[in-house]
């Protein structure tokens, strides 16, 4: 009888370890990204997902949100890892002792767009700034990021380039991701800033073109950096730095280079790993 007893309660046990041991393991191998909204809408997060998880065997949950956010995620130690590009708030992040070993992964370059019909007369304008003074004397409809994120902090600083504080009805702030926004702005004829690859990926459905490109300010630099298990205990530390060290390996680097290339004949993406840091 203290046999079958015995037996009873190993099987009771056992069971009731699998869903605490299934969850552990579970949590253990999902590592939680926070980055831009541009590494989604251009759909190179679809790409890098899959090779990243057949090659580690990590779950990768992605949350995009403005870069602003995702360092605000690093901050509090609710990521593991961060690819973001916003380099001087990144480099706060890093001197707070939130994040760390921050590394140069790629880069490609913001544009300003509009509508064909150019209220403003910015086409083909050398300096940013300068088109952002015309889009405001003539008051002529801007959509902003409005969300703190990479590309938002870039158009805040042409603005103070230009030396204005925009305001008034032609100034909207969307509040939301780079695809929603580049929506609001084709629909209501308008301009706005953002980075190429997002514009590319979603044209087709745009009644929007290319009006300013090519100042050095434009340039968009992409960074991944993980959150300091020093700092965050319950982070997933080596899953954060299994990421990071995937995308800038030669394998990561090569996806990010030919991402792009059978749909526009370009890449979206400059991969940069092991170059010195842009100037």
């Amino acid at each position: 009888m203290q046999r079958i007893f015995r037996l009873i309660a190993v099987v009771v046990v056992g069971l009731s370890l699998i869903p605490l041991v299934s969850a552990c393991s579970s949590k253990k191998k999902e590592v939680i990204l926070a980055t831009t909204t541009s590494t989604q809408d251009t759909g190179l997060l679809d790409v890098l997902k899959p090779a990243f998880e057949k090659k580690t065997g990590y779950l990768l949950k992605v949350v995009a949100v403005g870069t602003g956010q995702a360092l605000a995620m690093g901050e509090k130690g609710e990521a593991d890892v961060l690819l973001v590009h916003a380099p001087s708030s990144e480099e706060k992040l890093v001197e707070s002792g939130a994040a760390i070993n921050r590394r140069l992964v790629m880069h490609n370059d913001f544009v300003i767009v509009g509508p064909s019909s150019d209220p403003a007369g910015i086409k083909g304008l050398k300096r940013a700034s300068e088109a952002f003074v015309k889009i405001a004397q003539t008051k002529s409809v801007f959509v902003s990021r409005g969300d703190d994120s990479g590309t938002h902090k870039k158009e805040q600083e042409i603005w103070a380039q230009a030396k204005l504080k925009p305001e008034g009805s032609w100034y909207l702030s969307a509040g939301a991701g780079m695809g929603q926004t580049l929506r609001i702005a084709s629909e209501k004829s308008g301009y706005t800033l953002t980075d190429r690859g997002t514009f590319l990926a979603q044209r087709k459905s745009l009644s929007l073109e290319v009006l300013v490109e090519g100042d050095p300010i434009l340039l968009n630099i992409y960074h991944v950096m993980e959150v300091n298990p020093e700092k965050f205990k319950k982070i997933n530390a080596a899953g954060g730095k299994a990421f990071a060290d995937f995308i800038v390996s030669p394998e990561g680097q090569k996806i990010v280079g030919e991402f792009g290339m059978d749909k526009f004949g370009s890449p979206l993406f400059i991969p940069d790993a092991g170059k010195k840091e842009f100037n």
